[in-house]
C-alpha cells in the first residue's frame, strides 16, 4: 500500500471479509477504481513462486489485479513487486496446472488433482517457455501504471 500512496494513488485496506481484495485503489481523479490481491513470499524455496489455489484459475476482472511481492533475504534491499492483471494470472495458473496434471509424475504415475497451485516467474520446467518462460513477468515488475486509467498511462 505504501508503494501506491508514494505514486499518488488513493489506497485503503479492503473491509474485513472481502474475498478477492486486500486493497482498494483509485487514481486522484476517481476515473478508475481497482481491487488488489496481494501475494507475498520470501526468498526461500527452489521455484521462486507464490502459493495459489484452484479458484485463482477463474477469478478474473478488468479491475482486479494481483501484486506479487518477493521479500529478499537481505533486508536492506527493496522487495520486488509484480503488478499483474487477474486475467493473466488466471491464464498462467490454469495453463500451468493443466500441463502439470497431464504430465507423468514420479515413476510415471498419474498425478492427483488438488486445490494447490503455484504462480511462477518461469514455467520452462513444464514446457511452457514460449509463453511463460524466463523473464515473462519482467514487464509487470513495478509496473504500477497498469492501475491508472488507460488514457493516463505513461507510454
Amino acid at each position: 500500500m505504501s508503494q501506491l500512496l508514494r505514486r499518488g494513488f488513493i489506497a485503503a485496506l479492503a473491509p474485513v471479509g472481502v474475498p478477492l481484495a486486500d486493497i482498494i485503489v483509485t487514481d486522484t481523479t476517481g476515473q478508475r477504481a481497482c481491487a488488489i490481491q496481494v501475494k507475498s513470499r520470501r526468498e526461500i524455496g527452489s521455484d521462486n513462486g507464490w502459493h495459489m489455489k484452484q479458484k485463482h484459475e477463474t477469478v478474473v476482472g478488468d479491475s482486479l489485479f494481483y501484486v506479487f511481492v518477493s521479500f529478499p533475504n537481505d533486508q536492506t534491499k527493496v522487495p520486488d513487486a509484480f503488478i499483474v492483471p487477474s486475467r493473466t494470472v488466471a491464464e498462467a495458473v490454469r495453463t500451468s496446472h493443466a500441463t502439470w496434471l497431464s504430465s507423468p509424475g514420479r515413476n510415471g504415475q498419474i498425478r492427483k488433482d488438488g486445490s494447490f497451485r503455484r504462480f511462477l516467474p518461469d514455467y520452462s520446467n513444464l514446457g511452457l517457455s514460449d509463453r511463460f518462460g524466463p523473464g515473462w513477468l519482467e514487464p509487470y515488475r513495478d509496473n504500477w501504471e497498469l492501475l491508472r486509467p488507460v488514457s493516463h498511462q505513461l507510454p
